[in-house]
């Protein structure tokens, strides 16, 4: 396996976690930007707070939206950082996971550019287990069992990464990495 290569950007949309916090849990969502549309620059001007609301009708509801996470791994396995894993990406949202609310404060979030209902590629999964590897190592409270998808920490809110993740061979594969 490649050492994972990222590419790093400064997204404007981020904040300090709150003192003392230990980073615990791993959150993986969805993003595809127009839904369905990949290869767009869209993913990266919304983290960016670049977006044009104008350039597609459906960014309209997307206008003022801040939103960030710390890691984009698009459909060529390529990976791109928006926000320090030390800093509190804005991805999760109202959320919750095992009685501790705002998973922000404690988690890492990871989008795949895909969409729920579409297979993720394979070098999507070849970055996303080489990413979560080196996480884990450097953040030993993430386990195996600390590892969510959106829907798990905000249920009847979100529902991704949907049923096109193959949540069973990443896990696998992140065991195998002895997490």
């Amino acid at each position: 396996m490649s050492a994972v290569q990222m590419v790093q950007y400064q997204s404007p949309h981020y904040n300090d976690r709150p003192q003392g916090t230990v980073v615990s849990l791993l959150v993986i969502h969805c993003i595809s930007l127009p839904a369905g549309e990949f290869a767009t620059p869209y993913i990266h001007d919304l983290f960016m707070g670049q977006l044009d609301c104008d350039a597609d009708p459906s960014f309209r509801s997307l206008q003022g939206v801040r939103v960030s996470a710390h890691l984009v791994i698009f459909r060529d396995g390529s990976v791109h950082q928006y926000v320090p894993f030390n800093k509190r990406a804005w991805h999760a949202g109202q959320s919750e996971f095992q009685g501790h609310e705002n998973c922000n404060d404690y988690s890492i979030g990871i989008e795949l550019e895909g969409t729920e209902q579409e297979p993720y590629t394979e070098a999507q999964y070849q970055s996303l287990i080489q990413v979560t590897a080196l996480l884990c190592r450097f953040y030993p409270a993430i386990t195996a069992e600390r590892i969510v998808g959106h829907q798990q920490i905000a249920p009847g809110r979100k529902t991704d990464p949907g049923p096109s993740f193959d949540w069973e061979r990443y896990l696998h594969a992140v065991k195998e990495n002895n997490v």
